[in-house]
Order: structure tokens, then sequence, then C-alpha cells
């Protein structure tokens, strides 16, 4: 296999001109193609070598693998499953397989057929690589970067075994290793909405606003109407204060997924800067149906009915044992900054000539629980 799959053509076209429509022709014909590319005219080829031979597992997973890169998943199935009877436990079937089915959503039967694949052909880059991304879904995330090491190395500067490593670290909550993997995947792989959605959320939470921004405009050109990326860019918009844009992303995301969490929170913290407090006080009322015991959305709808004057809190003050029962926002005039945390700043204040402490309190769409913590009267 020397791998000059142009000059191995040149022969086959002879070949089949000299004695036209002979099966092991036309099945190496169509693998050639396949290697280059031409899934089309391999197919046609594999369908023909298929009716003069019917029944040759060569055939059968050559033209599965064929069906799965033309996205024809469910006959690509039938293909391999043919071929997997006649020759069972062959490491190509196994690994297009699992593949497919990783195509279908099929995570748990994708990760044993790649797990035998593995076994029959040890170190194996493109199982190793598409194994880590199936763990990645099954939120096997430590599994999954072992599988994506090995595949980088033994295969290094491969833009997808990069982008899913990048991705399983953001969800480790390694946004700045992430960010350096899907920068080289990017530039391998340019133009990916997978790969700059994901670094535009991993900018978002590395507080790199117009950055995110950047690279989530560049999605929504390369893949419309997709509820993360609106939803995402929509909560970016309300934290460079551009609430007229955030609100209009953040409608569309709704439509699109409703009822989502992000979302929604995103929606009423952006009514909330507008001074529309009734409509966030709404928003949040229907997410606290959804989830009654969030502590996020519990703390918010009381710091909404205070701004409408429907709940009177008890606040913290300088000195600390006098509580003021009643008060409203223009009351309170804002003087030292008295310290600055990873969630907020409480500022040395005055209330009616008492002195008091404010903590005010900022959300960048963060979900980790000390911001949730953080949130409190």
């Amino acid at each position: 296999m020397l791998e000059d799959y142009h000059g191995a053509l040149e022969d086959l076209d002879k070949v089949d001109v000299l004695e036209p429509n002979n099966a092991f022709t036309l099945s190496i014909h169509g693998d050639v193609k396949r290697m280059l590319e031409n899934y089309q005219g391999a197919l046609e080829d594999l369908d023909k070598a298929d009716i003069l031979e019917p029944n040759d597992a060569f055939i059968l997973k050559t033209r599965g693998d064929v069906k799965k890169m033309l996205e024809n998943y469910h006959e690509a199935l039938e293909d391999l499953d043919k071929a997997n009877v006649l020759q069972p436990n062959n490491a190509f079937t196994l690994k297009v397989h699992g593949d497919v089915k990783r195509m279908l959503e099929n995570y748990q039967g994708a990760l044993e057929d790649l797990d035998k694949a593995n076994v029959f052909e040890p170190n194996n880059a493109f199982i190793l690589k598409v194994r880590g991304d199936v763990k990645k879904m099954l939120e096997d995330y430590h599994g999954a970067l072992e599988d994506l090491d090995k595949a980088n190395v033994l295969e290094p500067n491969n833009a997808f075994t990069l982008k899913i490593h990048g991705r399983v670290k953001y969800m480790l909550d390694d946004y700045q290793r992430a960010l350096e993997d899907l920068d080289k995947a990017d530039i391998l792989e340019p133009n990916n909405a997978f790969i700059l959605r994901t670094r535009g959320d991993a900018k978002r939470m590395l507080e790199d606003y117009q950055g995110a921004l950047e690279d989530l405009d560049k999605v929504d050109v390369l893949e419309p109407n997709n509820a993360f990326t609106l939803s995402t860019r929509g909560n970016v918009k309300r934290i460079l204060e551009d609430y007229q844009g955030a609100l209009e992303d953040l409608n569309k995301a709704n439509v699109l997924e409703p009822n989502n969490r992000f979302t929604l929170i995103s929606y009423a913290f952006t009514n909330w800067s507008l001074n529309k407090y009734q409509v966030a006080l709404e928003t949040m009322d229907n997410l606290h149906l959804l989830e009654s015991n969030d502590h996020l959305i519990l703390q918010t709808r009381k710091w909404l009915k205070w701004m409408l004057n429907e709940y009177q809190p008890t606040i913290e003050l300088l000195p600390f044992n006098l509580n003021i029962q009643s008060f409203t926002y223009d009351e309170l005039k804002f003087e030292t900054n008295l310290g600055k945390g990873a969630f907020g700043e409480v500022y040395q204040s005055c209330w009616k000539g008492t002195k008091i402490a404010i903590k005010v309190l900022r959300w960048n769409g963060s979900h980790n629980e000390g911001a949730k913590k953080s949130f409190i009267l």
C-alpha cells in the first residue's frame, strides 16, 4: 500500500476497459475513490461490485464507510452489520460502526464497538479520538482526555482531536487550556462553527467579552438560528451593555429552545438592567416554577420584589447591630469601595445618615457554586 491513489486509478481505469464489470476491480476502484474523498463516485463503483459479488465483507464495510461520509447513517449500519456477520471482529468494521453509532447519538453502543476495535488495533489514532468524543458525550471527561492525549501523540495537530480536547477541558472548567487547544484547532480548520462557538463561550468565561462576541458573530453566520449561540451571545451583549441587542438574541434563543435556564436568567438580568423589573420578575417566576429550589432564582426574585417594593430584606450594616426594615434604592448613597471579590464588590454606603455595607453583585453567566453562594442578601 504505497498510497499512490491517482496512479492506482489510472491502472484500474485501464483494467476496467480491458475487463469490464470485474467485481475486484470495481471494489478497489471504489476504495481508491473513497481515499480521494470522491464518495459519490466510490458509492457507484461499490454498488456495481455488490451486484456482481454480493455478501463480500470488503465491499460491504468499504461501502458502509462511504455511506457514513455521505451522512446516510442507517444504510451504513446495514452494510456494516452484514460485514460484521461475514467477517466478525474486524477492526475497520468495528471502528466505522462505532463512529456511525456516535453520529446517531447511540453513545453507549458506539463505546462498545470502539472498545472492541481498540483491542484488535491498539494505538489507532482514529479509534482513540472518536472514542474520546464518545466518552465526552457520556460525561466521562477524564477518560476522554486520556484517549485524546494518546491520539494527539500518534497524530499531532489534528483539528478534530484538538477541538474535542478543548471542549473537554472547557467542560472541566479549565478555560485557559481549552482556549489554547481551540486556537490551534481554528488555525487548522478555520470557520468551524463548533470550534468558534466553544471558543466564544470559553472567552466569555475568561471575561474576554469582545473576543467572545467576535467568535459568536462568526458562528451565527456559519450556523444561524442556533439556540446555544444566540443565548451565549445575548449574555455577552448584556455584559457589554448592549441591552437591546441582548434581548433580540435571547428572544430568538427562547423560541428555538424554550425554558432554557441560562437564556431566561440572562433575559431577566437584561430587563433588570433596563429597569424593567416587572418583566424580569415574571421571567424569574416562570423559572421558579421549573426549578423551585434554585438558590440564584430565589434570591433574584427577592431582589426584584424589593425593587418593586413587594419585598423588604434585612441587610448587614456598619455598625452591624442595626436593621433596616424598609427602604428604597434611591435612599442608598454609595461612598467608598471596601473590596472586590470574584462575584461582586462591597461599598461603604449611607442610608439616612447611617453608614451601611452594600454588596453589588455581578453575574456573567457562570453556573459554578461559588457564584450562586455569593448571590445572597
